[in-house]
């Protein structure tokens, strides 16, 4: 069973912005003593520290204790208080995701349609990220193992998330290399109708070991691993991209100290997985003549994301040493499917092997603003709920709203008492209808 975490609400009695959307739940920020997180030295972001002072802080702690923020520990003792320097990666990661959505041009006029609106040079600038640090080498593209029309031949893909990797200015501030990968989630319908498909199926990714026991969801792996095929000049799959683009840049930057972070919101979190899984059972993160076995360190900073395979695809990910972060919201619906009734409850009943489970260690928020229910899943939410968790108040006293959303809640928590398996096209569609129905 994955690990959890839950952090504990405060009641905080002011907000910052009067205009903020009055909501509940709270990020359980770091005590003033007796906390003997690794970068306890640091500063925590509410307090009154120069901007310079926070980043010179920042800097030193981050060059000598990057692995544990990736998670080389399990992320011990940087949970519970959430660690502030920890808070401050994830949510730099997280803004990475969000330039997927702010870059996706979904204009129908357009001619980017479908498409990211700016080239590779001008993404980062474009979004409002210019200082990130990063370049980005290649845009990914995911095509729908289903019939999408298209005119002229035009290609069925879409621009998903896009690959970079850290400036040499900016290794000195990380302590090594950054090789980043991320997703965003679900947009267009056709990528809707990929995440119904909600069988578990045999991921067969190592050509020299299948491990049939291992299975994922079968929507997830056709988005990545189809293509285009039968077109003269359609698209790779969206593995053979990454797949080329990661092994360039290992040998690119080969001998330096690296790390490999995938981060991805919803749908682009079970990209983002399966991607780590992929490389690290085909062993890209090791390198070629190595003086040792020592691997490069492959992290997951989940945003909301649902359950991706089964017991032995997360066993197998704990054996690879991926390390996984979900940050979740409790009021999120989408991360407790697929496997609403068959999950971690049931692994150990005979229908073990067609159970979903989560890998990795879980971050639990708690926040819901009773006049924008669809913001539990919501990834500027969850950026914000984690920059300014004292904005985050008790909700306004609407008891039918709240009533309404517990039910909604419970119909999820309590999926574990029955044994039969629900597709998630109809436990998602139920979920819509009760929120729907206010």
């Amino acid at each position: 069973m994955a690990s959890k975490v839950l952090i504990p609400s405060l009641n905080l009695n002011s907000v910052r912005n009067n205009s903020q959307p009055r909501s509940f739940g709270h990020v359980c920020l770091p005590r003033k003593s007796g906390f003997s997180s690794p970068s306890s030295m640091l500063k925590p972001a509410t307090t009154a520290a120069s901007t310079s002072e926070k980043t010179a802080t920042s800097t030193c702690v981050l060059s000598r204790l990057w692995r544990e923020v990736q998670g080389s520990n399990n992320w011990e003792n940087l949970l519970e208080p959430l660690d502030p320097l920890l808070r401050e990666e994830i949510i730099r990661y997280g803004e990475f995701v969000a330039a997927c959505y702010k870059a996706f041009d979904l204009d129908p006029n357009s001619k980017r349609y479908w498409n990211c609106r700016y080239g590779k040079k001008s993404i980062l600038k474009g979004v409002g990220m210019e200082n990130s640090g990063y370049k980005v080498t290649k845009y990914i593209y995911a095509t729908p193992d289903i019939n999408i029309p298209t005119q002229n031949g035009a290609s069925r893909g879409r621009w998903i998330g896009y690959v970079a990797v850290s400036s040499d200015e900016t290794v000195k501030w990380l302590g090594r290399r950054d090789l980043l990968i991320t997703f965003r989630g679900t947009v267009t319908n056709h990528e809707w109708l990929t995440n119904f498909m909600s069988s578990l199926t045999p991921a067969r990714l190592n050509p020299h070991d299948s491990r049939p026991e291992l299975q994922v969801e079968s929507g997830f792996l056709s988005l990545y691993t189809s293509g285009e095929s039968d077109s003269k000049f359609g698209l790779e799959s969206c593995r053979e991209q990454l797949l080329a683009e990661v092994s360039r840049l290992l040998n690119e930057y080969k001998g330096q100290e690296l790390s490999i972070t995938l981060a991805g919101h919803s749908l682009g979190s079970a990209l983002a997985l399966l991607l780590a899984y992929d490389m690290s059972e085909l062993g890209l993160n090791k390198p070629v003549n190595s003086d040792n076995n020592k691997r490069i360190p492959v992290t997951v900073f989940s945003f909301g994301g649902p359950r991706v395979g089964n017991l032995s695809f997360k066993q197998r990910c704990d054996e690879l040493g991926i390390k996984v972060l979900r940050v979740v919201n409790v009021n999120d619906p989408i991360t407790k499917l697929p496997g609403v009734f068959l999950n971690e409850n049931f692994t150990k009943s005979p229908w073990r092997c067609s159970c979903y489970v989560h890998v990795g260690v879980e971050l639990a928020l708690d926040f819901f603003d009773v006049r924008n229910p669809p913001c539990v899943h919501d990834l500027e939410t969850y950026i914000n709920f984690l920059k300014w968790p004292e904005t985050w108040v008790d909700p306004i006293d609407n008891k039918d709203v709240v009533d309404l959303w517990n039910r909604a809640r419970g119909f999820l928590s309590s999926a574990h008492n029955f044994y039969i398996d629900m597709p998630w096209i109809e436990a998602a569609i139920n979920m819509v209808n009760i929120i729907q129905s206010q």
